[in-house]
């Protein structure tokens, strides 16, 4: 009997186990926000938009030879301004980048004083292009519907809709379209967001598209992965400080 009232009091007398510390809980929390935002902002990127390698000089110098790009899958109508990735069997049937400058029902030409392009007989300002001035031979072709008209930004240098005028007035269809760039991936010296133009605002009809959601996600991945590796380290700083006072105490 008596040693039954002793356990009970050694139970009675022995300090309640602390809980989880708050510093532990608030580094679990910021873990797990972290790799949300890492793998939430990747699976956004990865789903909706595909690399591609550019081959040629015929977008110089909005995008150069060997430069990967990334490009949002279109689900929407493509207007003009838009730099789009597309595949016509007409063409050959590579994959190619160009820049739309007309759509369905457009007259795209050329002036005949200083060979400007015009669509539907205003004249369009290009700041993009690589050389201002001559585009060529002179045409004019208006747009069928559901079909572009898409020019590369090195006039001098680049095999697109005038090259193929002979078929459909150099159109492609628009459902011939993959993606439409947004971004340049490497090298790194030119990692960035492509400059959306406005060249063709002034313009009734589709303009080019506002980008999509890579940037948000893009900071979003950064974000997560720069705070689970604070967190870790300071978790693991904490964690030697803990054991560095234990020493001492002992």
């Amino acid at each position: 009997m008596s040693s039954a009232v002793e356990q009970s009091a050694d139970l009675s007398d022995a300090p309640a186990r602390p809980g989880r510390r708050p510093a532990a809980v608030l580094q679990g929390v910021a873990l797990a926000l972290g790799l949300l935002l890492m793998i939430g902002g990747f699976a956004l990127i990865a789903v909706d938009y595909r690399p591609y390698k550019i081959p040629t000089a015929s977008m110089h110098p909005t995008l150069q030879i060997g430069d990967t790009v990334l490009a949002r899958k279109v689900g929407g109508a493509v207007g003009r301004g838009d730099v789009v990735v597309f595949r016509d069997q007409a063409w050959g049937g590579e994959l190619m980048v160009k820049r739309v400058v007309a759509v369905g029902g457009d007259t795209v030409a050329t002036t005949a004083a200083d060979h400007r392009l015009t669509v539907n007989g205003q004249p369009v300002d290009e700041p993009y292009l690589a050389t201002q001035g001559r585009q060529g031979e002179d045409f004019s072709v208006t747009v069928p519907q559901g079909r572009l008209f898409l020019l590369g930004d090195n006039r001098v240098g680049s095999l697109d809709s005038r090259t193929h005028l002979e078929v459909d007035g150099g159109t492609v269809p628009a459902t011939a379209v993959e993606a439409r760039v947004e971004a340049t991936l490497l090298p790194f010296g030119r990692t960035g967001l492509l400059d959306r133009t406005t060249a063709f605002d002034g313009f009734a009809g589709p303009r080019a598209a506002d980008p999509g959601p890579l940037e948000p996600a893009a900071y979003a991945s950064v974000a997560g992965a720069a705070l689970i590796v604070v967190t870790s380290a300071v978790g693991g700083v904490a964690g030697l400080v803990r054991r560095a006072r234990r020493g001492r105490s002992s």
